[in-house]
């Protein structure tokens, strides 16, 4: 964890995500990096992909990192490429932001809007 969190501010969108996802998957609660990577992730925000914005939201609500201001970022990028995403991003996304409680109608519409175009796209 040191040693990434001493290397994140070099980190591209794909690395910051991954990283997250990575120490979430395990279950490794590692503040100072994730905070370094919030930090970093507001700042590249422009240049995630969907699927990078749908794996930082899930990461940072499975281990319980509370980043106001990520999730705000993460809220205006993921309304700007919300055609992009996939079933996966559509939950990974509403299932963080309903775990932290956070109030974003404008993307939980979005989300439900683009959900239902592409239902028929499921696979069952």
């Amino acid at each position: 964890a040191r040693e990434s969190e001493q290397r994140v501010g070099s980190f591209n969108p794909q690395e910051l995500a991954n990283t997250a996802w990575t120490f979430a998957k395990l279950g490794v609660p590692a503040p100072e990096l994730f905070k370094a990577i919030a930090s970093t992730s507001e700042q590249r925000i422009a240049f995630f992909k969907p699927q990078e914005l749908s794996n930082t939201a899930w990461a940072f609500a499975t281990l319980g990192v509370h980043a106001p201001e990520l999730f705000e970022a993460i809220t205006h990028a993921s309304l700007q490429r919300i055609g992009g995403f996939n079933a996966q991003d559509f939950s990974n996304t509403a299932w963080a932001f309903a775990k932290f409680g956070i109030h974003a109608p404008e993307l939980v519409h979005a989300i439900a809007r683009e959900s239902e175009q592409g239902i028929g796209e499921l696979e069952p």
